[in-house]
């Protein structure tokens, strides 16, 4: 494993663990998309199956369980346990345009027509855009808290870095995925502007806001 992928593995969990802190701390889920945190949990649960059939490494599946734990652990603060913080009626995102096109791309794109690769292949197209509900949420709120946005800045580090983790197994080890890396070019592209906003104002002290 190269460090490139190790510190995406290790920033994606770092965006994971600060939006479970914040909603457990404050006991507060507001400001969080409900339905990006769904979809999430779907992501990892799609992809993650083959945690029944084969085993890779320790490394590995301590991941992979972490990360679909806290998924659901994420869903069930936000829909249960703090459900009256939760604001519904702005996380109006419809989701049903993310997963139906991005299922019927993962049955016409995929490495190899199985039930685990089309699933693998659905979980890589949907994470590209699953966190579009809560960019559109804080866009229709005008703002976010300084947390959620330390949040997605993790979460769009990671997709970088894996990013470049793909440009060097390509250069070094000669393994090319076009699925993931177009996918991830895309979810990348996501974050672009808030990478912006953050870096010229969230670093500097500044709430950030976007335009509603």
């Amino acid at each position: 494993m190269n460090v490139f992928r190790l510190t995406g593995d290790l920033s994606h969990l770092a965006a994971i663990i600060i939006l479970l802190l914040k909603i457990w701390k404050t006991r507060s889920c507001a400001g969080i998309s409900g339905k990006s945190q769904a979809l999430f949990a779907l992501v990892f649960t799609s992809r993650y199956l083959d945690l029944l059939t084969s085993f890779i490494s320790l490394y590995n599946t301590t991941m992979k369980v972490i990360y679909i734990g806290c998924a659901y652990a994420t869903v069930y603060l936000i829909y249960m346990k703090f459900k009256a913080t939760y604001d519904g009626n702005h996380d109006t995102f419809r989701v049903e345009f993310l997963v139906v096109p991005v299922g019927g791309l993962a049955f016409l794109v995929n490495h190899d027509f199985s039930p685990l690769e089309i699933l693998w292949t659905f979980s890589i197209y949907l994470e590209s855009v699953a966190i579009l509900p809560q960019l559109f949420m804080i866009s229709k709120t005008g703002e976010a808290e300084t947390i959620t946005t330390h949040y997605l800045f993790f979460l769009g580090l990671y997709r970088a870095l894996y990013l470049i983790n793909w440009i060097w197994r390509f250069y070094f080890e000669g393994f090319f995925d076009m699925i993931a890396i177009v996918a991830g070019v895309v979810q990348t592209i996501l974050y672009c502007d808030f990478f912006y906003l953050y870096v010229t104002k969230v670093l500097k002290g500044k709430k950030l806001s976007l335009p509603a």
